[in-house]
């Protein structure tokens, strides 16, 4: 099938568009985070409105309207922060779409695609948790300061769509025959999704060891440890994110080791790629059975959260780029 040069200029115009919001997304994250309360400021609040009469028993004044309290400013920020995450994901899905119209198959074929994928795989999780968590802070009026939390995400996240479309870009082609195969879409996708998920679960384990020295030493971090979330609640975001998500990454790795039986004659050849799965694989069913066992819990759990990060940033650039193997064809 010929490429459709019009949908693929269209798509990378679309991408590079995403890119922009989400750096807009980001600088106004940082701003609620920067001009926001601390958990302190917000208990004080909270306790001088408590004190300032508003109870059941008062009465109200004949001919008095109340005007309308204006919201802080670090509200605002939030609000259009997470206004253009949801604008910037759908021109992001928006690229990944044209680019696969253009081409006439799934637009995860190359690591500019794959790269893509990942980070809006990312996004999309970081959304379904924040509107989780607001919901559930509605409910329970309990602000936990989840979203000036999206900077952290979208940090890695824009740095990965830079170099993804700079450096990896590749232009819009067919497959390769090798990869013409539905599996594609199957071990690829899975593979696509648990990446963008254990890059936030990572972001969460970096943020909750800063919150932590915060808490066991107060003058450091101090401006900076206070605005976030408790340990408890970073803690528990990471180990979700990584619980849920570990068993589509169990799934990728079976898939792709059916696939490479169907292509090469084996399921398993240790090839750098398989064997750098498996290990990133290994390191976060040792982070979960760690986050359940007492006197690993806490400190431990989240380095080797961290950890399993690093195994797969590793094996998606250094393996994919430097390491000649039989994926360095599929360039994922």
């Amino acid at each position: 099938m010929p490429v459709n040069q019009t949908l693929s200029t269209y798509s990378d115009m679309a991408y590079a568009t995403s890119v922009v919001v989400y750096i807009a997304a980001m600088l106004l994250y940082f701003g609620e985070f920067a001009y926001g309360r601390t958990g302190a400021g917000v208990r004080k609040r909270e306790s001088a409105l408590v004190n300032a009469g508003g109870g059941a028993t008062s009465t109200p004044v004949i001919g008095h309207v109340e005007t309308p309290q204006k919201r802080p400013l670090s509200e605002r920020l939030g609000g259009m922060a997470v206004a253009m995450t949801v604008l910037g994901a759908l021109v992001h899905a928006a690229s990944l779409l044209l680019r696969g119209f253009a081409t006439g198959r799934v637009p995860w074929g190359n690591m500019y695609e794959f790269g893509s994928a990942i980070c809006l795989a990312a996004v999309v999780a970081w959304g379904i948790v924040l509107f989780r968590q607001l919901r559930a802070e509605r409910r329970e009026a309990t602000p936990t300061q989840l979203r000036g939390l999206g900077g952290f995400l979208m940090l890695p996240v824009i740095l990965l769509l830079f170099l993804s479309g700079t450096v990896l870009y590749a232009k819009a082609a067919p497959l390769q025959p090798a990869l013409q195969s539905y599996w594609i879409v199957i071990h690829v996708a899975a593979a696509i999704v648990s990446s963008g998920v254990l890059l936030f679960a990572g972001v969460a384990s970096v943020l909750y060891l800063l919150r932590c020295r915060f808490e066991n030493n107060p003058l450091k971090l101090a401006k900076f440890g206070s605005r976030l979330p408790t340990s408890q609640a970073l803690d528990r975001m990471a180990y979700r994110a990584t619980v849920i998500i570990f068993p589509v990454w169990t799934f990728a790795i079976v898939a792709g080791a059916i696939w490479a039986e169907a292509a090469w004659g084996r399921f398993w050849g240790w090839d750098p790629k398989e064997t750098c799965s498996f290990v990133a694989w290994v390191v976060y069913a040792a982070y979960l059975h760690a986050r359940a066992t007492a006197g690993w819990r806490g400190v431990r759990a989240a380095w080797i959260n961290i950890f399993g990060l690093a195994v797969m940033i590793f094996n998606l650039f250094f393996i994919n780029i430097v390491v000649a193997g039989l994926h360095s064809y599929a360039g994922l």
